[in-house]
């Protein structure tokens, strides 16, 4: 099992909301509309992917990052000395991690 602590949490995507843009009858070159001026060419067209992607994102935020029952479970053993580590699994689990960070660095 490996953790990753790059994951970022869905709501931290990074987007930025910018200023609305118009474009020039079709030619697909953006400019920018008089600052305070709704311009009469605004328009918004959302794809049937772009509606896949807001469905996507809403039944991810609605998904815990962590398995609670899991973590429960982990820490009562623990309590009562039930828990076995195994340290071979573990260096095993760490130098793969290493390995696929390495390979990830080079690509």
């Amino acid at each position: 099992m490996k953790i990753d602590a790059s994951v970022k949490s869905p709501t931290s995507s990074g987007v930025k909301e910018t200023a609305p843009r118009a474009s020039n009858a079709g030619t697909g070159t953006p400019t920018a509309a008089p600052q305070g001026k709704p311009s009469s060419q605004d328009n918004v067209r959302i794809t049937a992917l772009s509606s896949q992607l807001q469905a996507m994102e809403s039944n991810m935020n609605n998904v815990p990052v962590v398995d609670s029952a899991r973590v429960e479970a982990i820490k009562l053993a623990i309590s009562e000395g039930r828990f076995k580590i195994n340290p071979e699994v573990i260096a095993d689990s760490l130098l793969a991690t290493v390995k696929d960070l390495m390979q990830n660095q080079k690509s």
